[in-house]
């Protein structure tokens, strides 16, 4: 099965690192923790990447800009979550240690990503 245009993008297969980090260590927290913090900050990273994919799917230069800015916003609520998290203990020293540069790395990949969608076409748009 041939790959979709998101799945080359490396901004989407980084998003998918921290993603699949908080999954794991999400999944072995207690239930009250696990049913409000813990959901609250595994779809915010599971966000980051369906954004990116929703926007590719989207057919316009417009459509794929709003959902990368989308995307942007579930990265910023992530970085809320993990924080919460952190002051709750419910992620260890450690666990921030390794998560903190996969989020970090994210950020500027995305404001590139979103910056270049669209470059070159605005000329033939608006006619200038």
């Amino acid at each position: 099965m041939a790959k979709s245009n998101f799945e080359n993008l490396r901004v989407c297969n980084l998003s998918e690192e921290p993603a699949d980090s908080v999954w794991d260590m999400v999944i072995d927290w207690e239930y009250f923790a696990k049913d409000t913090v813990g959901k609250q900050l595994v779809r915010a990273t599971d966000s980051i990447g369906a954004n990116i994919a929703e926007g590719d799917g989207r057919g316009t230069f417009q459509e794929n800009r709003r959902f990368l800015r989308i995307s942007r916003g579930s990265l910023n609520e992530t970085r809320h979550w993990l924080r919460r998290a952190y002051k709750r203990r419910l992620l260890t020293e450690d666990q921030v240690a390794q998560l903190s540069p996969l989020v970090d790395e994210l950020s500027p990949k995305l404001n590139a990503f979103l910056k270049s969608i669209g470059q070159g076409n605005w000329q033939l748009t608006t006619g200038n």
